[in-house]
């Protein structure tokens, strides 16, 4: 009996690779290219499922040209690369990788926060041009997060380890504004205060974003909330690129309307707004979150471990849809 095809359309461990031709019968792509629609949608033919990132688009187009798709596990928590709804109204199941990622992205958040509130990146700019010649007093005199206000907007698993930490290990005032505000008793382990997005724009020290990507959530931060914030304030955006409107934020950065941000994700990324590489008042990391060994092979395992288990067992480990009016 033949084993059923499968594509993997990025580059991923290998003994991740090696687990799943246990299985399937697989098609990589170690070469790490990044394919066009076209090129993807040609790779799944005669494909039953297949392993994507954040960079693989599966949409109505895609589903329609391959019928026999079963199902598309993502290698990351957020998928606003899947079509949903199309992808259930043509019989196709959708995973991610929820929980595996949550400690590692809040500690890159926390990061995130730390090096742009102290000037981290500016200060380095300046040392490696060789223009440190004497220390002074305000040399690079960032903004204070020990005791500060940390407003959170999104407050799912990764928002509430990013309070925890600060919280708890740094003594900030926690404020949080989320779809659905959180159990008393979540509030109490997170010591946060649910207040409304205005509140938390106009009151925070520091403002970061873990909101998930929807049309709804698109630019949830734009020129009329950047003008709501302190002029002292920074902000970190560790969600998904277009949460931010680049643009505008790149503008309230030049004219010291915030004092800085720190973004790991951007509006069309790998491209970068230009204007956001002329200010130094940012801190920008090429969408590194997740990036450890441990969590990106976790994430890795169980994409493929959600393959395994649906065309095994017939139900995937962290499905994101329903087919047939039952638990997929």
């Amino acid at each position: 009996m033949s084993k059923p095809s499968i594509l993997v359309a990025r580059a991923i461990f290998p003994e991740v690779l090696q687990s799943l031709a246990q299985v399937f019968e697989v098609e990589s792509n170690q070469a790490d290219e990044v394919w066009s629609a076209a090129e993807l949608t040609r790779r799944m033919q005669g494909k039953v499922g297949a392993l994507t990132t954040g960079s693989e688009r599966i949409d109505a187009m895609l589903l329609q040209a391959n019928p026999q798709l079963k199902m598309v596990a993502n290698m990351a928590v957020g998928f606003n690369n899947f079509d949903v709804p199309a992808m259930t109204a043509a019989g196709v199941l959708a995973s991610n990788t929820p929980d595996v990622l949550t400690e590692t992205t809040a500690d890159f958040g926390f990061a995130l926060l730390m090096a742009t509130a102290r000037r981290i990146t500016e200060s380095e700019h300046f040392l490696r041009a060789g223009h440190w010649t004497k220390w002074s007093y305000d040399m690079f005199a960032g903004a204070e997060v020990h005791g500060a206000t940390i407003g959170i907007l999104g407050m799912g698993r990764i928002g509430q380890g990013i309070a925890r930490r600060a919280a708890h290990g740094f003594g900030m005032n926690v404020t949080y504004n989320n779809r659905s505000r959180l159990s008393a008793d979540l509030e109490a382990e997170c010591k946060a205060r649910y207040v409304t997005k205005e509140e938390l724009l106009k009151t925070a020290d520091h403002v970061m974003l873990v909101v998930p990507y929807s049309a709804e959530s698109h630019h949830t931060i734009g020129a009329p909330e950047l003008a709501l914030m302190k002029r002292t304030a920074t902000l970190v955006n560790i969600a998904r690129g277009g949460i931010v409107d680049d643009a505008a934020l790149a503008k309230a950065l030049a004219a010291g309307q915030i004092a800085a941000a720190g973004l790991d994700v951007f509006e069309g990324e790998p491209k970068v707004h230009p204007e956001l590489l002329k200010v130094s008042n940012v801190v920008l990391t090429p969408h590194i979150a997740s990036s450890t060994v441990k969590t990106r092979r976790a994430m890795a395992q169980l994409a493929a471990d959600n393959l395994v288990a649906y065309f095994t067992k017939g139900q995937a480990l962290t499905p994101l849809n329903t087919l047939n009016g039952a638990a997929a």
